[in-house]
């Protein structure tokens, strides 16, 4: 019951975009197309899960043995970069029309702040290994999903008449804002 809990919370009620507001950068950027949004997204969930992973592994066994858990945030930093540039390289080798499509925002992975946000928050959640993974994995796909549902929206409004001072990025902001607010009746809130 506890995984349900954590699945259905990470991917709706506090989505790490639309009700923690991380990772909007890419959100904003990527989500013009829906193929894109969800190319993003794996690449996200790919790094999300496997930084999740190591970076618990480096706090239980080594930062805190060593009592050096001032270095958590670098170290965690560190391992999200090189886990991109795999990515990246995997990406370029299997997919070049994708790793073109996502263009800069593959190597932005590195400073997206959901993904360092996740492996910080595993720990301060005090997640063992399989909740943490649980955790990253359904952050990952709330992730996409708000990218995938935004990015069909302004699908949708490349095709509407936009009044001429909203077209383009107001309009995809005031969108974007009103999506967030969709995802937070999720918490309850009336």
């Amino acid at each position: 019951m506890e995984y349900a809990i954590i699945i259905i919370a990470a991917i709706f009620v506090n989505n790490i975009v639309l009700a923690q507001f991380l990772g909007v950068c890419p959100f904003v950027g990527v989500s013009g197309k829906i193929s894109t949004s969800v190319g993003m997204g794996g690449a996200v969930l790919f790094v999300m899960t496997l930084a999740t992973v190591v970076t618990w592994l480096i706090q239980n066994y080594i930062l805190v043995p060593f009592e050096i858990t001032f270095l958590q945030t670098i170290t965690f930093i560190l391992v999200i970069a090189s886990l991109v540039q795999m990515v990246e390289i995997i990406l370029k080798k299997l997919s070049p029309s994708l790793y073109g499509a996502l263009g800069v925002f593959l190597p932005l992975i590195t400073t997206n702040c959901a993904v360092l946000g996740v492996a910080i928050l595993t720990i301060q959640k005090d997640f063992n290994l399989m909740e943490g993974v649980v955790f990253a994995i359904a952050t990952a796909i709330g992730f996409t999903l708000a990218m995938v549902i935004f990015a069909g929206i302004r699908e949708h409004l490349d095709n509407m008449e936009v009044p001429k001072g909203m077209a383009g990025v107001p309009i995809a902001l005031v969108s974007a804002g009103i999506l967030a607010l969709a995802f937070m009746g999720f918490t309850g809130l009336v």
